[in-house]
């Protein structure tokens, strides 16, 4: 069993260095190019072109209200670690612009680079337990709010807002263009980071609150269940395991549904790397 006091330190060490690299691919790739890379980060590249002020300082502060607000919705266990995560992402955008000069000024391996940069920092935060604040909270309250709107599409609708605003303020329809790529680009190698290259994951979840459980998954994440009869061999006691296939993008959601409704629930998940049948492959085409 591994040292707690270890297993900290590591998670600090993970939250640190992924919130450097994602304040160095935003100061010198991101900014230097005028792409706005989706998120508070994106939004602070934009309105540092209208105000004088410095991209780490205005994330500093978009935060400042978002973080509040996930104080006062989710508690400060929650934001702890995030406030960290923010602050020392926009302490060192400061440090890194102007100081280290832009990694590249060909947008089109900007846009790449800066992409993969973006996906190591994040997913570095994210593996540590934290987040870099911005919508991530947003988002969370938003669902709170809205439960049957689904949280990849919340996600979505806030970086094609961001991106698509960064076309009128930068006057420049291509710089906005290689920003979505950019998003598409962190986006992907995100997932892989996370997830790995399995194209889905195979979930069992035992919980006394199945049924609550399940009708979450169909209203908010549009996952088909299937109830599995099981019984306990302590307890003697009839459940219904729920079953399901999800792709991998959607299977940190359905973690969260699951905590939120039954943090006791005991969940299996696996790789899926071959499913056939509806919102998957075709299975007599693609035997042919």
């Amino acid at each position: 069993m591994r040292h707690p006091f270890l297993q900290k330190c590591k998670r600090f060490l993970l939250m640190t260095v992924g919130a450097i690299i994602y304040a160095f691919a935003i100061s010198t790739i991101a900014d230097p190019n005028s792409m706005a890379p989706g998120g508070v980060a994106g939004l602070s590249v934009i309105l540092s072109r209208v105000i004088p002020v410095q991209t780490g300082t205005l994330i500093w502060c978009f935060n400042i209200p978002i973080l509040l607000l996930g104080l006062w919705k989710f508690g400060a266990k929650f934001i702890v670690s995030t406030v960290y995560c923010t602050a020392l992402t926009s302490i060192a955008t400061n440090l890194f612009s102007g100081k280290i000069p832009p990694l590249t000024n060909d947008i089109l391996l900007a846009a790449i680079a800066g992409g993969v940069l973006i996906a190591v920092g994040i997913g570095m935060v994210f593996k540590a337990g934290s987040t870099t604040g911005g919508t991530d909270i947003i988002v969370k309250v938003l669902r709170l709010r809205f439960p049957h709107m689904k949280t990849s599409r919340l996600f979505l609708a806030l970086d094609v807002a961001v991106v698509g605003s960064s076309a009128f303020v930068f006057h420049n329809v291509d710089a906005a263009l290689y920003a979505a790529i950019m998003v598409f680009v962190a986006s992907t190698v995100l997932d892989i980071i996370l997830y790995g290259k399995d194209s889905a994951k195979f979930i069992y979840i035992i919980s006394d609150k199945s049924e609550q459980i399940a009708k979450r998954l169909l209203d908010e994440l549009g996952i088909g269940v299937t109830y599995v009869k099981g019984v306990g061999a302590y307890s003697g006691k009839d459940k219904n395991v729920i079953m399901c296939v999800v792709k991998k993008h959607i299977a940190p959601k359905t973690e969260d549904v699951v905590k939120e409704e039954d943090p006791m629930a005991f969940m299996i998940v696996t790789s899926a790397t071959e499913i056939y049948g509806e919102g998957y492959k075709n299975l007599f085409s693609e035997k042919l």
